[in-house]
């Protein structure tokens, strides 16, 4: 794997365990991220759901898929700056944001290893 496949595979493992502690555990896992606990499923389906995405970024980084690896990046900051705008507009709570912030690190880690990349092949191109 490539270096920017390594933060996606990463991030597929923080995904997978994420969602199964939502799925299996969810009310040891929400006070982690400083969220109250719940009686509700809908925790459930979104751990589920979570560590599917998780399957998917594994998979994708084990096969250095570059166009998903790049779209994800893309991904992690539009939820990163969505979760921002329904904390300013008081429909979800702020520590939301501290799972944005970890997006946003994971985004950042994805496109610094993409360039890192791209310029290696403009110094392998010109040699």
């Amino acid at each position: 794997m490539n270096r920017a496949a390594v933060s996606v595979f990463v991030w597929g493992i923080y995904l997978m365990g994420a969602g199964l502690g939502f799925l299996i555990v969810p009310n040891v896992v929400l006070p982690l991220f400083r969220f109250s606990t719940t009686t509700e499923n809908w925790i459930r389906i979104v751990g589920l759901l979570v560590a599917i995405v998780g399957v998917y970024f594994i998979y994708c980084a084990q096969n250095n898929d570059l166009t998903f690896i790049r779209i994800s990046a893309y991904g992690r900051v539009a939820f990163a700056l969505g979760s921002l705008v329904l904390v300013l507009l008081k429909l979800i709570e702020p520590p939301l944001l501290l799972i944005a912030a970890l997006d946003t690190v994971g985004a950042i880690w994805t496109w610094r290893s993409l360039r890192s990349m791209t310029e290696m092949k403009g110094v392998v191109a010109r040699a």
